[in-house]
């Protein structure tokens, strides 16, 4: 296991996704162990070898856990996640508490903005095209366990034609 072979596996990865920094570690260290098992080699600790080739690819701007976290964060809530989703997602991926907190107060979209967009790509509420009120309790159902609190779920659901846009029906038809 040289250092040379770890930069190129951790090259290779970056190439193909942004990760944060702690990610990053448990990758290089998955790599690390598949290749001991598959070499028949005795385990011994590579973490000084991962966290020094960590720190060269942050030094080389190649992480950034402030930059992977808002892309992150403008992607799922533009998808519809909740922002209590979001920000579990993140945690998970490594992303240090203060980090998701500074970012997560920056993201301009709103609850129920992310509501609306989640309902619309699951054919939740009004975007359901059949069915709809015998369908009302697993739609809203369906938005509380995407992270929504029940009245914004109800209101969504239970929305009609002129929230889906969330344009005023008699502003439709005008136009300049």
């Amino acid at each position: 296991m040289t250092r040379d072979w770890l930069m190129r596996a951790g090259a290779h990865y970056l190439e193909r996704y942004a990760t944060s920094t702690e990610n990053f570690r448990r990758v290089l260290a998955r790599k690390v162990r598949r290749r001991m098992v598959l070499r028949e080699e005795v385990d011994t600790d590579h973490k000084a070898l991962i966290d020094a080739v960590t720190e060269r690819f942050s030094e080389l701007g190649f992480l950034d856990d402030r930059g992977f976290a808002e892309a992150k964060l403008r992607s799922m809530r533009r998808k519809g996640v909740s922002g209590r989703i979001a920000e579990a997602r993140l945690a998970e991926k490594g992303v240090e508490r203060a980090v998701i907190e500074a970012v997560a107060a920056e993201d301009e979209t709103t609850e129920e903005e992310a509501a609306h967009a989640y309902a619309k790509r699951r054919r939740l509420g009004p975007w359901r095209l059949r069915d709809r009120v015998d369908r009302r309790e697993r739609d809203i159902a369906a938005m509380m366990r995407a992270g929504f609190p029940y009245g914004l779920a109800v209101d969504v659901v239970d929305g009609g034609a002129d929230d889906i846009d969330g344009v005023d029906p008699e502003a439709r038809g005008k136009t300049g």
